[in-house]
């Protein structure tokens, strides 16, 4: 590996936020999970199953909750993953886990465009009569929060409170029109097999196959440490605007998964449908209250996502691309706003791709079933390797400054690992996921190509790479105690 070069010019963040800024990055992103993608569970499990099942994610997303509290106060850079497992395991590691995201996201991002378009489209055509073209959506709804990410960090994060805002109102509304409706016999009217009963119709294995559901109640939560520096207290900060975030998700996630449950037309019903929250407005409110409203309103939490998740697949890039991983010039940021406008562009263009391939491709090709699981499949692999990565530290680098400890400690991190593992491996139970895994196979295949044969040897000295050397040469030279290193926040600041 060649000497590092230097760290790219314009390639410095802007920090603005704070607490409640960051509760609403988190919200935001994962909110879309309580809105749709949960209730495949209620068929592979049941009501009991997915109950089960939601309650393990739950403490896989406690246990990464304080893991990454730790290691962002301690290595509080855009990186995220990626510098934790550079940081714990070297550039290979890194550059894997930095791939994992933007898999993640990226994909995440596309997908969520699409139904949001059509949606738009046709209410659009209700409202006003205008028959706009799904492309034209695309293209408007990239442009829209490609602009909103870019602009000014300062009116990104008070979009993302508006959107976390209205998304929990409209969730706060359907709970408060289901709760006097709810009943058990609809969340039990799953037909059970023979060794099952009404609360389990697939037995103990049901509770297995509704695990990788259950993840979409808090798929993203692990973005808030991509805001370290953006953050106006990286250490304190980014901990309590992912913990509150938690604890907002995880409430609605189990508010959620019973009364939409056990509300007509019943768990089999709401367990097949595309849009369950929409089914059960429906059901709650129809006739009462526009068609097209209650559409709008079953797709403000996916509006959400694609805001908060666009920052994740920007930062992702651009956090690559300033260390050398990628190429320099996706590094690049606005003179005035400290935007990575580069890294996000770039993330728009791959998704405007990757929809047009799905849309106008072969037919025999279900893209967008391939994108879903790989966007599940880069999640599930960057919590291995955020768990991963905390164990290593806590093992081989005891003595670094922690402003933060996790009060879990290893055993926390390794209990998170195990249910990530194996919902990863859960995954497998289910044939269309297998197309997922090919499609990130040729991805890693092709990262780690290019990898070995150019990038590892134009690495730049980024607060990630810097950092993660000045570690290694402390633990080589012997040094006890690595809570002098220094921590270099940006390109011009450091911490120590």
């Amino acid at each position: 590996m060649t000497a590092p070069t230097s760290l790219p010019r314009g390639s410095s963040l802007k920090r603005y936020a704070g607490v409640w800024a960051l509760w609403g990055l988190c919200v935001s992103a994962v909110i879309a999970g309580e809105f749709s993608g949960w209730n495949r569970g209620l068929i592979d499990g049941g009501f009991g199953g997915l109950l089960v099942a939601t309650t393990i994610v739950t403490v896989m997303y406690v246990c990464l909750a304080v893991s990454l509290a730790e290691m962002a106060a301690a290595i509080p850079f855009a990186g995220a993953s990626y510098a934790y497992a550079r940081a714990a395991m070297g550039p290979w590691c890194g550059f894997l886990a930095g791939l994992a995201q933007i898999i993640e996201y990226t994909m995440s991002v596309a997908l969520t465009v699409v139904p949001v378009a059509a949606v738009l489209r046709a209410a659009a055509f209700h409202l006003i009569g205008w028959n706009i073209s799904d492309p034209t959506w695309w293209v408007v709804l990239y442009a829209l929060f490609l602009f909103l990410n870019a602009y000014d960090i300062v009116l990104f994060f008070r979009t993302a409170i508006v959107l976390s805002v209205m998304s929990l109102a409209v969730l706060v509304v359907f709970w408060a029109a289901a709760l006097p409706n709810f009943h058990i016999d609809f969340a039990l009217q799953i037909s059970a097999k023979a060794y099952g009963n009404a609360w389990l119709p697939n037995g103990l294995t049901g509770v297995a196959w509704a695990i990788p559901f259950a993840v979409w109640f808090y798929l993203a939560v692990e973005q808030v440490p991509m805001a370290s520096e953006e953050a106006r207290d990286p250490v304190s900060g980014i901990r309590k605007g992912m913990f509150f975030g938690l604890l907002t998700i995880a409430a609605a996630a189990f508010l959620t998964l019973f009364l939409n449950s056990g509300i007509a037309p019943g768990a089999e019903r709401i367990g097949l449908s595309d849009d369950p929250l929409l089914l059960g407005l429906r059901s709650l409110l129809g006739g009462r209250v526009d068609e097209a409203l209650l559409t709008l309103m079953a797709i403000v939490g996916s509006v959400a996502n694609i805001h908060s998740v666009m920052f994740a697949s920007g930062r992702s890039i651009f956090s690559l691309a300033r260390a050398g991983y990628l190429p320099r010039l996706l590094a690049r940021t606005l003179p005035r706003a400290q935007t990575p406008h580069m890294a996000l562009i770039a993330g728009a263009v791959l998704g405007l791709l990757l929809i047009s391939f799905a849309k106008f491709g072969p037919a025999d090709v279900p893209l967008a079933a391939i994108l879903l699981n790989m966007s599940v499949f880069g999640a599930l692999i960057s919590y291995v390797f955020q768990f991963l990565s905390f164990v290593v530290l806590r093992q081989r680098h005891p003595e670094m400054a922690r402003p933060y400890r996790s009060p879990f400690g290893a055993t926390g991190a390794v209990t998170g690992l195990v249910i990530a593992a194996t919902s990863f491996v859960l995954l497998f139970s289910d044939p269309n996921y297998r197309l997922g895994l090919f499609g990130c196979v040729v991805l890693y295949v092709l990262g780690i190509l290019y990898f070995q044969f150019y990038a590892r040897h134009r690495l730049t000295d980024s607060p990630e790479e810097n950092f993660a050397r000045g570690l290694a040469a402390a633990v080589a030279e012997g040094v006890k105690s690595e809570a002098s290193i220094a921590i270099p926040i940006g390109p011009e600041t450091t911490r120590s």
